[in-house]
């Protein structure tokens, strides 16, 4: 029937997103040599089997080839460019621990320029296409609305204003007495039966719990999906959640991206793809030279380790290559401007953030993330969380080696309380609206601020 959900859609995206990845492979290799030849060779080969090997399980694993009707479209390209960075993470960091390093860099990075293109394109193309259909009466979905109210009419004035989605309302059914009302409840049954529904939203507020019960009932058995509609519109509904006490649903209201487990893994992944190539293409080679300058600089150790707070206020011990030489005050006091405790050595590390390098090991141990809140001492976590309203909050996460606070300028020295509020706030709304777009966000703009340099790196 014309009016339902093509099933086929799904299949359709994912054939063509799988289609234009080795389109964008293969235009890369053409690009970079000119010739199709030896594509199918050692270690190219390899390459784009992996390459097709990973997109399909992350497609399974998120599904980003799942469109629904009334996603947004800003949601749905972040989504793909997500995966498609988490792909490439994934590719760069078999390659290195296979130690295959024999390929050409400039068609891997050509490939994953080109493939966000095509697929973004392509994504806007299809949805706009689809939603035109749609707004044409095509692929459409036939609903009611039982239970009349405030709650009832906003949602049959979003089917009326959003035809692009393909929702056609057919009417409200409820015990009230009015004119816009279809039929009363117990007529439900005999109309969707006659008119080919495709979905039954309740209304919560305006519903017995029995008549649901019914109606939930009916709709299995007829293959009707049946909504509820609870009116939350007096809250945030950023970070909604719904959690089940046994048989009882339980709305957490206070929840954020982060405690949902798919988004944990998605940014452990990254944080451990991310060290990994940090550690083994950065640090590998640049410690030795790192090590030395600090020998020769000063007496001590290489590297100085702190007991900061982590996740949940639970202490950790934060690794840094020394900068100062050995003082009574390092766990209570901050370094500040021209402070005489810097080495020669490590007031560079510290300006250009070297010294936080030995911090990846700490993401790759789970104490720490690459983006996250900073970790301050243990003096200083009791001495703000007195002055500073919502100061825990920050903990509710894994601290950072960069985070958003640092690359807005909140680093280094906090001069006044005003300072640590500012660096509070920006941790907050981290925490309140973490993506994997946003990390990769603070990344760039971490290392764009390191190039310009930064006034209150010292």
């Amino acid at each position: 029937m014309q009016h339902r959900y093509s099933k086929y859609i799904d299949i359709i995206v994912f054939i063509v997103d799988a289609l234009l990845l080795n389109i964008s492979f293969i235009l890369a290799y053409k690009f970079s040599f000119g010739t199709l030849q030896g594509l199918s060779t050692f270690p190219y080969s390899n390459i784009l089997l992996f390459t097709n090997i990973t997109w399909v399980v992350l497609s399974f694993l998120g599904k980003p080839f799942r469109i629904s009707r009334i996603s947004k479209l800003s949601e749905i390209l972040r989504t793909i460019v997500r995966f498609i960075v988490v792909q490439l993470f994934s590719v760069s960091a078999v390659l290195v621990f296979i130690n295959q390093l024999t390929y050409s860099r400039q068609q891997l990075i050509i490939t994953y320029v080109v493939f966000p293109i095509l697929i973004l394109v392509w994504r806007v193309i299809f949805i706009y296409s689809i939603r035109l259909y749609r707004k044409f009466g095509y692929n459409y979905r036939n609903v009611v609305v039982v239970g009349y109210g405030d709650i009832s009419e906003e949602l049959q004035k979003f089917f009326r204003l959003h035809p692009e989605f393909g929702f056609r309302f057919l009417g409200f059914f409820d015990n009230a007495t009015n004119n816009k009302i279809q039929g009363k409840i117990e007529d439900l049954k005999y109309f969707v039966r006659t008119n080919r529904v495709d979905e039954i939203y309740c209304c919560l507020p305006y519903v017995k719990y029995s008549s649901i019960q019914n109606i939930i009932s009916f709709g299995e058995k007829n293959f009707i999906k049946v909504k509820l509609i609870a009116d939350f519109r007096g809250f945030q509904n950023k970070g909604l959640e719904i959690e089940s006490y046994d048989s009882i649903p339980i709305l957490n209201v206070t929840s954020f991206p982060l405690e949902f487990q798919k988004n944990r893994i998605v940014k452990r992944a990254f944080d451990i793809l991310f060290s990994l190539i940090v550690i083994v293409g950065v640090f590998s080679w640049l410690f030795p030279i790192i090590a030395l300058a600090i020998k020769l600089d000063s007496k001590g150790g290489i590297f100085f380790k702190q007991i900061r707070s982590g996740k949940s206020n639970n202490d950790f011990w934060c690794w840094k290559f020394r900068t100062m030489r050995s003082n009574k005050s390092a766990d209570i006091k901050q370094a500040t401007q021209g402070d005489e405790r810097v080495t020669r050595v490590g007031a560079f590390l510290r300006k250009t953030s070297l010294d936080e390098l030995p911090q990846f090991f700490n993401v790759l141990l789970g104490t720490m993330s690459v983006v996250g809140p900073r970790p301050h001492m243990l003096h200083h976590t009791k001495e703000y969380s007195k002055k500073v309203e919502r100061f825990m909050a920050r903990h509710f996460v894994k601290p950072g080696i960069t985070g958003l606070a640092q690359a807005k300028g909140y680093r280094g020295e906090t001069p006044d309380v005003s300072f640590m509020k500012n660096r509070v706030k920006f941790d907050r709304f981290y925490i309140e609206n973490w993506s994997l777009f946003l990390d990769l966000k603070i990344i760039i703009l971490t290392i764009l601020t390191l190039i310009r340099g930064d006034e209150n790196a010292y």
